[in-house]
């Protein structure tokens, strides 16, 4: 599909990729910074940046949900993903192998 990170779906994909990253990035590098190495600024600028992709990441839900009607579990299921780590990547996945993309 050429483009295809132009439609909503594509950038909610995105989103959730570069989310999932610095949510990683926050617990397993930023985290242990903090408290083994007593680096407390790790947490604080990669906690502002996650911050900010998580925001996007809502925004690009909202965004996919409205074009492609998802019901509410889908859209559930979407949100709780990016609490867990590695969860958007697996969301992701589920989404990929999905060939019905409204639910």
């Amino acid at each position: 599909m050429k483009d295809w990170y132009k439609t909503s779906l594509g950038k909610f994909k995105m989103a959730g990729i570069v989310e999932g990253f610095s949510y990683i990035f926050l617990l397993f590098i930023a985290m242990p910074l903090k408290y083994a190495a007593s680096m407390p600024m790790a947490v604080t600028y990669t906690g502002w940046m996650h911050g900010i992709l998580f925001m996007l990441y809502l925004l690009a839900l909202i965004q996919v949900t409205m074009d492609l009607k998802w019901g509410f579990k889908k859209v559930a299921l979407a949100f709780l993903a990016a609490l867990i780590p590695f969860g958007t990547f697996i969301f992701n996945r589920s989404l990929h192998n999905s060939t019905v993309t409204t639910s």
